[in-house]
């Protein structure tokens, strides 16, 4: 009996590739990569091992690509936790804002679209400062990605979508999904950072599976359709740290 989940190796032209196999109730072998250097595939119970293999032997140019990529981000911008003082920089919509923080009687956070100022009434009063940048943060994207959700639904009333429901979460291996029988869109938090080019595509591809619930090719020509220059806002993506998907 094959192990719902296993380790395996492939010898490859430039080396060997660890990965880890899940057999899964799946249609495609699935693969993706994520920032600390795993290599996960899925597929069906039905698909050979050597099969799989040969999978990602022919995907080694996009494993390799993908994990230098991630271990060169992360060498030049490394996790650092937030302290919430003045210079820190945070990236809102493709732009890098640096935050300034000053005492105030009265509380508040705001941005000009240069910086984030965070008035507070303690600068040391470390947990008060999270507790306002994070509430800001929070309202900032239900209001962009509301907006957009209005603005995007205004192109698919007429193909009989419902309005959707929006939840926001942080995802690790998605921009977003689409829960067609339920109504729902969940888009991923941290597209706040994302031009909003490529917000605005995200969105777009999940109304786009209120009509094709895959991504199969009439997906996809749907898609040019209705956003011709999709592949230029998607590839913007790609400047935020993410897990890769194939």
């Amino acid at each position: 009996m094959t192990p719902k989940t296993q380790q395996r190796q492939v010898p490859c032209e430039h080396g060997v590739i660890t990965y880890q196999l899940t057999r899964k109730k799946v249609k495609n072998v699935n693969l993706r990569i994520k920032q600390d250097g795993s290599v996960l595939v899925s597929a069906n119970t039905r698909v050979p091992a050597a099969f799989i293999d040969g999978f990602v032997r022919q995907k080694q140019d996009f494993i390799l690509s993908a994990l230098a990529k991630y271990k060169e981000k992360s060498e030049l911008h490394p996790q650092i936790p937030r302290q919430y003082a003045s210079g820190e920089n945070y990236t809102l919509l493709g732009r890098n804002l640096g935050l300034k923080v000053e005492e105030a009687q009265s509380e508040s956070v705001y941005t000009d679209g240069v910086s984030i100022f965070l008035n507070v009434k303690d600068k040391e009063n470390f947990r008060r400062k999270e507790i306002l940048m994070t509430k800001w943060l929070k309202e900032y994207q239900t209001a962009l990605f509301q907006e957009l959700i209005s603005q995007t639904y205004a192109s698919f009333q007429k193909y009989g979508v419902p309005f959707p429901t929006l939840k926001i979460r942080t995802m690790k291996s998605r921009w977003g999904s689409c829960q067609p029988d339920k109504g729902i869109i969940t888009l991923n938090s941290r597209l706040i950072e994302a031009p909003r080019a490529s917000v605005e595509y995200v969105v777009l591809h999940e109304f786009a599976h209120f009509i094709h619930p895959n991504h199969s090719k009439a997906f996809w020509d749907f898609v040019t359709m209705m956003m011709p220059d999709w592949k230029e806002r998607r590839k913007e993506l790609e400047n935020i740290r993410m897990e890769v998907i194939s």
